[in-house]
């Protein structure tokens, strides 16, 4: 967790316990924060949060962490019973508590694989955003105004537990002709109801008739912690633009994928182009494919797929160039 401080250090004092502390906002830009606390004895830990636009639509795009997804993963156990608070840790448990302090020093579970990477690419190439939680995109007031203030929604980490209300948005967001790109896997895939400050697990969006291959182009399909294999170009007529400048032609290898893929289905939106495989990654079938479509409203949507094609993009220059492009055609007016 590094960064640049946006205020000056100061002491808090002892705590003997948990205590509450108020953080100031400043006149800083919408981005992802933390707070850094830095103990008598050398501990540091971390407190994440996000500081939404002071309006929808202070730049043209939009890219959304996924906190809900941040939470359901952390296996801190808050009522010292022994078993993380979380049904990562116990399958009994269906609801767990929002705003807890992340373990692994407060840095919120594989931030570093998968929403980092791509916030540096955003700050090296100069690229300014706003930057939302779920529960900014979940207040929006209408699709419309989203359309209106968005040419491009960016989800680049995994962004699986989702509300009704953020479901909806993204959909008639994508009908109205807003643009959507999609830099892991396995998103919009559980059903979650927020109370208060807690979400509770209910059935996948699938069984409940909205399968998330209709708006991202593929869903989930398959998990397994090895192997990990490179993408394979595919012919698509959106390939010619995708992967323009990259040396990359029908056949070459890109970067390397897996973990979680998502596979074209049944309900993936009629012409919707494969860019790119890993064929047969976790068995016969179980391929995962990068996606690009276009809607008679003029909506177009990107999906990569499987997860890690953005871990290595700092330093990797084919991968990058394929971002570039595809923000390109997804932001072009």
């Amino acid at each position: 967790m590094n960064g640049v401080a946006v205020s000056p250090t100061s002491s808090i004092g002892a705590s003997d316990g948990r205590r509450v502390v108020q953080v100031e906002i400043g006149e800083w830009p919408s981005g992802l924060y933390f707070a850094r606390l830095v103990a008598a004895d050398g501990r540091v830990g971390f407190a994440p949060f996000v500081v939404r636009p002071r309006r929808l639509g202070a730049h043209r795009v939009a890219v959304v962490l996924p906190t809900l997804t941040w939470q359901a993963y952390n296996l801190r156990d808050e009522n010292g019973d022994g078993v993380g608070d979380s049904w990562y840790a116990s399958w009994r448990a269906k609801t767990v508590r929002l705003g807890r302090p992340h373990l692994s020093r407060g840095v919120p579970f594989n931030f570093h694989r998968y929403d980092l990477p791509f916030l540096r690419w955003l700050a090296r190439t100069g690229k300014e955003v706003d930057v939302l939680a779920q529960s900014d995109l979940e207040a929006a007031p209408s699709a419309r105004r989203l359309a209106r203030a968005y040419d491009l929604v960016v989800f680049p980490g995994h962004h699986e537990y989702v509300t009704r209300r953020e479901l909806e948005r993204v959909e008639k967001y994508r009908d109205l002709g807003g643009n959507l790109m999609f830099l892991s896997a396995n998103n919009f895939f559980w059903r979650v109801v927020r109370h208060g400050g807690f979400i509770t697990k209910t059935r996948l969006w699938r069984d409940l008739g909205r399968s998330e291959a209709s708006f991202i182009g593929v869903q989930y399909l398959a998990n397994g912690r090895a192997p990990r294999r490179p993408w394979i170009v595919r012919d698509a007529p959106a390939a010619s633009w995708a992967f323009a400048s990259t040396g990359l032609r029908r056949g070459s290898r890109l970067s390397r994928g897996g973990v979680e893929i998502d596979h074209t289905t049944r309900s993936s939106p009629h012409g919707v182009q494969v860019l790119a495989e890993i064929s047969d990654l976790f068995g016969p079938g179980k391929t995962a494919q990068m996606t690009y479509y276009e809607t008679r409203g003029g909506a177009k949507v990107f999906a990569a797929g499987a997860f890690y094609l953005t871990r290595l993009l700092p330093r990797d220059r084919v991968v990058s160039r394929l971002l570039e492009n595809v923000w390109a055609r997804l932001t072009a007016g």
